[in-house]
């Protein structure tokens, strides 16, 4: 199936309390495993690039890969652009084919940010591109002070800041920082659900939920009908490629060295991750 356009998706995702997979790639046996375990799980889902992705294997490598591999199955697949810094980069994806794309300003203050996201949103909306935006702080390990792995409220986003810029950007989707961190903090990440209440009954897109890797099954379950129909993950793909090349050296001796008999079961594990995913956010079987 040709990749698709996200906004019918993402809408129905939303008014039905499900949330679509959005899985980082930046080669040929993860694009393969996000796609066959969504033709598996018969679910819609979002494959992602960030700006190091785009600089490993280069915009239109990537674009081909991505749009050949979707062809090769029957479930709708969106691309999509991760963390995009600058109306630049952004205008580059549009032109390559991206349906959609996420411009992060939060590291701006908020009017700077505001004023980036809507050039953005001016510009993918000419092309019918959907628009991701972000406002708090959704950080990494290095952001968080030393021994803390507990995002601090500053960090979080304030429901007033979404309303504001919901309603001057004009995205069609929104990031917060409600609790969670880039990187799989298993056990130690806890959504503040309060937070997420607080702005889904006034922020009327989508949500987006960044950090998803590692999260508790429970608190993914009671996050959905609070607005959230997109789940970033990246960092648990990457453990299990890391995790089954790592076991296959060490068991190394009397092995084939090929790379096809190495990659093929790191593409399997990564293939389980993204079809559990899909059965975890309730879009198994809404292909």
């Amino acid at each position: 199936m040709p990749l698709v356009a996200p906004h019918d998706i993402l809408a129905r995702a939303f008014r039905e309390h499900w949330a679509l997979g959005a899985f980082n790639t930046s080669n040929l046996e993860v694009t393969q495993a996000i796609a066959w375990a969504l033709r598996e799980a018969r679910s819609p889902g979002i494959i992602q690039t960030s700006e190091g992705s785009i600089a490993y294997a280069g915009l239109l490598v990537l674009w081909d890969m991505i749009r050949d591999i979707a062809e090769s199955v029957d479930v709708p697949i969106i691309l999509h652009l991760d963390h995009g810094k600058s109306l630049e980069v952004v205008r580059q994806c549009i032109e390559a084919g991206y349906g959609s794309v996420m411009i992060d300003g939060s590291a701006l203050a908020l009017p700077d940010n505001i004023a980036l996201t809507k050039r953005v949103v001016d510009v993918a909306h000419e092309q019918g591109v959907w628009v991701e935006g972000e406002v708090g702080a959704v950080l990494g390990a290095e952001g968080l002070r030393e021994g803390s792995v507990i995002v601090e409220e500053s960090q979080l986003t304030d429901p007033d800041d979404a309303v504001k810029f919901v309603r001057e950007t004009g995205v069609d989707a929104l990031a917060v920082s409600v609790g969670t961190l880039h990187g799989a903090f298993r056990g130690e990440e806890r959504i503040r659900f309060e937070r997420l209440q607080a702005i889904h009954e006034h922020v009327l897109v989508p949500l987006v939920l960044h950090g998803g890797s590692g999260l508790p099954r429970e608190e993914i379950r009671q996050a959905v009908p609070l607005g959230i129909a997109k789940i970033n993950i990246d960092t648990e793909l990457r453990e299990a490629f890391h995790d089954t090349i790592a076991g296959h050296r060490e068991d190394a001796k009397g092995h084939s060295i090929d790379p096809r008999k190495i990659l093929t079961p790191v593409r399997e594990a990564v293939q389980k991750i993204v079809a559990e995913k899909a059965q975890l956010f309730g879009s198994a079987g809404k292909a």
